[in-house]
């Protein structure tokens, strides 16, 4: 039943008459990697062209609605899947396409599985290249939804970075300076002395243009660029195995970016690192294959397999981003 959570008094109306709704379809565009499986929906024939028929019906669209969120694995983007899911409910009613902010990947990939159990609801999830990790999500009935939409523009910083090369947080340091919130920007492509690409809301590229003029201590120009000037490559990594007595990310972390383990759980306190883009106060949080753990200013590491020792510890590999 959770295919009828979105559904406006229209879509009520005319369930109420026909009792069954179209198999849901789901697109991902590229920039996201997430796909879903499609399952139809049918109303229990116990709803009657009546009037206690349509409340039972509406208490059934808010139960499910819920239900939805009962089943986000990742509990610290509930949420913001339930804005998703919201911004989907509006979508419907209104017969209308709209559209997120920069999602991280934890919280797209919740929202599309949350999505993908919704009939007459089209998803395209757009980062502005193939390997984009935070991606923009447009949402919108079939019909409305029949290309995808221009909804992410790429620019250009260049200056004089031989002399002082930047990093990842330096650039978006001075894009964020300029008052812009984190949400409106999505991946930041570092190009060495030439200076970065990245991805921002086109509402905002011309803002950015004349506002950027300064990254650390170097004079820049920002420049739009089409989306397919943008120079990516798969990112380099190198792996390595540690043997750890706990999984908790004070160790693990530790291990990954060669930091004592003072030293970690400090950074831990003052707010600085991040397990799969959500920030962690607990040093006993757990780790699990796949998760992301960044810690600022050093980087970021992917928790690889994980093996029990004869001597009951763990053999974990980690794969660091260069």
């Amino acid at each position: 039943m959770a295919a009828i959570s979105l559904a406006a008094p229209w879509i009520l109306r005319r369930a109420v008459r026909t009792f069954s709704l179209p198999q849901p379809l789901l697109h991902l565009n590229p920039g996201s990697c997430f796909h879903g499986t499609h399952r139809p929906f049918t109303f229990p024939t116990s709803l009657r062209h009546t009037a206690s028929g349509i409340r039972h019906l509406i208490q059934a669209v808010k139960g499910n609605f819920d239900d939805l969120l009962k089943g986000v694995g990742d509990k610290n983007a509930i949420e913001e899947v339930k804005h998703i899911l919201e911004m989907a409910r509006r979508a419907s009613s209104r017969r209308e396409v709209l559209h997120s902010d920069f999602l991280t990947p934890p919280v797209l990939k919740e929202s599309m599985m949350a999505l993908e159990k919704l009939a007459d609801v089209k998803a395209v999830a757009q980062g502005g290249y193939p390997q984009a990790e935070r991606c923009r999500l447009s949402v919108g009935h079939p019909e409305l939804l029949t290309s995808d939409p221009d909804i992410v523009a790429a620019l250009s910083i260049t200056g004089n970075f031989g002399f002082q090369p930047c990093s990842h947080g330096d650039f978006l340091g001075s894009i964020l300076g300029t008052g812009i919130a984190r949400e409106k920007i999505g991946d930041i492509i570092l190009q060495g002395e030439k200076g970065a690409q990245f991805l921002v809301v086109p509402e905002l590229a011309d803002y950015l243009i004349t506002s950027l003029e300064k990254v650390g201590n170097v004079s820049v120009s920002c420049t739009r660029i089409p989306l397919l000037a943008l120079e990516y490559e798969p990112p380099r990594t190198k792996s390595f195995k540690t043997i750890e007595a706990s999984l908790r990310v004070d160790a693990l972390a530790s291990a990954g970016f060669k930091l004592s383990r003072s030293k970690l759980v400090n950074l831990i306190s003052n707010g600085d690192v991040r397990v799969n883009w959500t920030t962690v106060t607990k040093n006993g949080t757990t780790l699990r294959t796949g998760d992301i753990v960044s810690v600022s200013g050093k980087g970021r590491i992917k928790i690889g397999e994980i093996n029990s020792t004869r001597k009951g510890k763990f053999a974990v590999e980690l794969i660091q981003y260069l």
